[in-house]
């Protein structure tokens, strides 16, 4: 389901974003039930708004600021009270 940033709420699921990465943070390393991994924050931003996408591992060096993106099947959640998009293994970032 394509969708713009503005139309997009908590819980959704399969979602199609296309923006633009304007900030992205450094990576840190957090414990998961998997191990340790990396992860970062950055935001996405199309022509309705932004959002806070969840980047791990390889996804971190796929994209950089000023990336124009497109994403598949994409998850929104709520976290600490702010809408955010991840990626999980069967999703897809593509640079445009």
């Amino acid at each position: 389901m394509k969708v713009k940033i503005k139309d997009i709420a908590a819980g959704m699921s399969n979602l199609s974003v296309e923006g633009k990465i304007i900030e992205k943070d450094e990576s840190r390393k957090v414990n998961t039930r998997y191990g340790t991994k990396r992860v970062t924050n950055a935001i996405l931003q199309d022509d309705t708004g932004e959002i806070d996408l969840v980047l791990w591992e390889d996804q971190i060096d796929s994209v950089d600021v000023g990336d124009e993106i497109e994403i598949e099947n994409a998850y929104s959640t709520q976290w600490k009270g702010k809408l955010q998009l991840n990626i999980p293994r069967k999703g897809k970032i593509s640079k445009k």
